[in-house]
């Protein structure tokens, strides 16, 4: 009996040998591939599907070779010569002579044509007595300004070159993507065609404080003499003219700003065809709208800008736009704050049609707007801009009449009588000012002389006080 058992025990041990050895010498490989239940992986984890091994493999870093080759061709040093008194002497003064010395200034420009057309900013030529371009083959020649427009510190320089010049082509700043790799081209401290690389940090930033600028920041290195030079995109596209540095020294820290290519396109188009801009108004006065809003009238939104009020006879106002309604988009482009809206309605002419969709009681709705010129609700008087009262600011301050200062320059008021924006007059001798219609009227009645006819002017003062003074 224990020689069978041994003998059993012997050949089951000599089978699971040769098994083994077949499994592992003899028997193809079978992968297996386990699919696990989708119940036992967390739907609360975002999860990319992308294979970022094999993306970094193929392209790990980008290349701006070739962008840079082509933009630092037609990136152009610009030199700026102002004439400014000099010290004066004793014998200047004895003499009664006004020292004069020349002063250098210098800055970048774009070429954006064969032609030798150049944009450059308006704060690189400002006051300049003779200009001159350096291209990158150190070719020289004189400039002539074309025109200028302070607000968007954008100005337009010609040179006459006797071939064709190279060129940067305009990209569209309204597609840019925060996070997108970018170049600045220019000619900081004197060193010509620098290059230096970042990305987009944000767009539609505003230094003003008054929400009136519009530019694209980047943390691409931009010094002083950058000015005017080019910000491009990996295909060398202009998307932005760079423009300013935010920084405690004056030099760069971390972060630059420019305008964006659409708006300077458009300004300089508008100086090429009419001599100055031409610039469209929406026609509303508005705000970011914040948690703050929201909260205020009651729903639970917080990107757009929230239409505060809609200026009389402007295109608003006729495309049924009103106050309290939300703006989302413009034509398509999102609308997140009060400078992307400002910044799109700058690249815009009047009478553009602009699609503005917006929530009004949670419903999304879509209307067109024609876009309006200033002065089609605003006149200018004694160096004021004045404007119509809205209803509501009317029965707000419980007055029937009047026209508010929305901008002035007329420094003799102000220092006299506190004039600024926000005051409104509504009465100018003895008669009553209805609309800026009135105001009109009193400037053909009297035309260049309408300073010296006021003897009395009755307005109400930030403090809604009514006043009323007597001219002498």
């Amino acid at each position: 009996m224990k020689k069978i058992l041994s003998l059993v025990l012997v050949s089951a041990l000599g089978g699971a040998l040769t098994l083994s050895a077949y499994k592992l010498f003899l028997e193809k490989e079978n992968q297996v591939v386990v699919t696990p239940s989708s119940a036992t992986t967390p739907n609360f984890l975002p999860t990319s599907h992308v294979n970022t091994l094999l993306n970094n493999a193929v392209g790990e870093a980008p290349d701006f070779a070739l962008a840079a080759e082509n933009t630092v061709n037609a990136v152009v040093h610009v030199k700026n010569v102002t004439i400014s008194s000099g010290q004066m002497t004793f014998e200047d003064l004895f003499f009664g002579r006004r020292p004069q010395r020349a002063q250098m200034g210098t800055g970048s420009g774009v070429i954006i044509n064969a032609d030798g057309y150049i944009i450059t900013n308006n704060h690189v030529i400002n006051n300049a007595h003779k200009l001159s371009v350096t291209l990158n083959n150190n070719q020289t020649y004189d400039a002539k300004l074309i025109g200028t427009d302070p607000k968007t510190d954008i100005a337009l320089l010609k040179i006459d070159a006797d071939e064709e010049l190279p060129y940067v082509t305009f990209g569209d700043s309204d597609h840019a993507k925060i996070g997108e790799w970018v170049l600045a081209v220019g000619n900081p401290f004197n060193l010509t065609s620098t290059v230096t690389a970042g990305i987009i940090s944000a767009k539609a930033r505003d230094l003003s404080g008054n929400s009136s600028q519009s530019f694209i920041q980047t943390d691409a290195a931009v010094n002083p003499g950058n000015s005017g030079g080019a910000l491009v995109n990996t295909n060398g596209e202009l998307i932005g003219i760079n423009t300013a540095i935010s920084s405690q020294t004056g030099s760069y820290i971390g972060y630059s700003f420019a305008v964006p290519s659409n708006i300077a396109r458009k300004v300089i188009e508008d100086i090429m065809e009419y001599g100055n801009v031409q610039n469209g108004v929406l026609g509303i006065k508005g705000s970011t709208f914040n948690s703050k809003v929201a909260e205020d009238i009651g729903i639970n939104y917080t990107k757009g800008v929230y239409v505060g009020e809609v200026i009389k006879k402007s295109g608003a106002e006729k495309a049924g736009i009103r106050k309290g309604d939300i703006i989302k988009k413009l034509d398509n482009i999102e609308i997140s704050k009060f400078e992307d809206l400002s910044g799109y309605i700058k690249s815009k002419r009047p009478n553009d049609l602009v699609n503005v969709e917006l929530l009004r009681d949670d419903e999304l709705i879509t209307l067109k707007v024609k876009l309006s010129k200033t002065d089609a609700f605003t006149v200018n008087f004694i160096k004021m801009d004045l404007q119509d009262i809205p209803d509501a600011y009317k029965k707000e301050l419980n007055i029937e009449h009047g026209v508010v200062v929305v901008n002035t320059k007329n420094k003799w008021l102000y220092s006299n009588l506190g004039f600024t924006e926000g005051y409104i007059i509504t009465g100018i001798n003895d008669t009553k000012i209805k609309s800026i219609e009135d105001i009109s009227d009193l400037k053909a009645k009297y035309g260049d002389d309408v300073l010296s006819k006021i003897k009395k002017l009755e307005y109400i003062n930030l403090d809604k006080e009514k006043k009323e003074v007597i001219f002498r």
